[in-house]
């Protein structure tokens, strides 16, 4: 089975990043010379998915006008032989595509109505086949090792999986941000889900196994998602669609990070600062400068 589509919801408001996100897409802040949405479609070109759903929301043209085709910059960069420059904008590739679609804030609500509702604007372009989920506000930087989606894309086909999800253990005090696993059985580098729990409560929490932002599903999602009922702050999550499916008896497979891929979730200023120095400390033409600049910042202080 070959999977080649993956929806990137990218339409939430951005709150915590005021006031980086009044203007422009949390989704388009850089994280050292890329915004944090190209690192997102990078990791998915490279995992052989070929066709992106942007869902997006208001005030987010500017993702859809960063990944149009421009040729002629293209060959202008051609011209000038600047293949480094070229080479950071591989999503420029043929065979490539991307569409868009548009979710609208509910009237009576302030905000979008959540990532279910988000998802399930995907089935059109879905249809019977399945397909990936990688929210765009969230970096997964893999090792030399196979990367993360084709291991959940693999997972998925050998148990005949409704879901597969990333996972990753956070700390106690840390389960009250995440949808949280309860895993069944033996737990290895997957495991079978029996319970997944939106932002539960330290002391209610089933494990300290928490979704990574990464899903591949199939189509059956939207069945589910169109009878979940509103969650948390009145939205309808994806978290509670699943468990619709594992109360089904269908299987929900998850696949558990490496110890050398990290996550970034870039929700709050202090993970965004976090991440953007990460990168700049890792860039090939800038980062042993960074690092110098900062070793003589720490001790100037």
């Amino acid at each position: 089975m070959t999977i080649d589509k993956v929806v990137i919801p990218v339409a939430g408001l951005g709150t915590r990043l005021l006031p980086a996100t009044k203007s422009q897409p949390k989704e388009m802040l850089p994280i050292g010379r890329k915004p944090i949405v190209q690192y997102v479609v990078e990791e998915m070109i490279a995992q052989g998915l070929r066709k992106f759903l942007f869902i997006t929301g208001r005030n987010k043209r500017s993702i859809e006008d960063h990944f149009d085709r421009d040729p002629e910059l293209v060959n202008r960069l051609a011209e000038a032989g600047d293949q480094d420059a070229l080479d950071e904008i591989p999503y420029e590739q043929e065979g490539v595509e991307f569409f868009y679609t548009r979710q609208s804030i509910p009237a009576g609500r302030s905000a979008p109505a959540g990532l279910g509702a988000a998802v399930g604007l995907a089935e059109e372009f879905v249809g019977r086949e399945p397909f990936v989920v990688a929210l765009g506000d969230t970096i997964i930087r893999s090792g030399n090792h196979a990367g993360l989606v084709k291991r959940m894309i693999a997972a998925h086909v050998k148990h005949n999986a409704a879901c597969t999800i990333a996972v990753f253990e956070v700390e106690p005090d840390q389960v009250s941000r995440y949808g949280i696993v309860a895993p069944r059985g033996r737990i290895g580098s997957e495991f079978d889900a029996r319970d997944v729990v939106e932002k539960p409560a330290a002391a209610d929490a089933p494990s300290r196994f928490a979704i990574a932002a990464r899903y591949v599903l199939h189509p059956d999602i939207f069945d589910a998602i169109r009878v979940t009922p509103p969650g948390v702050h009145g939205e309808v999550w994806l978290t509670d669609a699943i468990r619709i499916l594992i109360k089904q008896g269908r299987t929900v497979r998850c696949v558990r990070l490496k110890p050398d891929e990290v996550r970034y979730d870039i929700g709050n200023p202090e993970s965004y600062f976090q991440a953007f120095v990460d990168f700049a400390l890792a860039d090939r033409r800038y980062g042993y400068l960074i690092r110098q600049y900062i070793q003589k910042r720490l001790r100037e202080i």
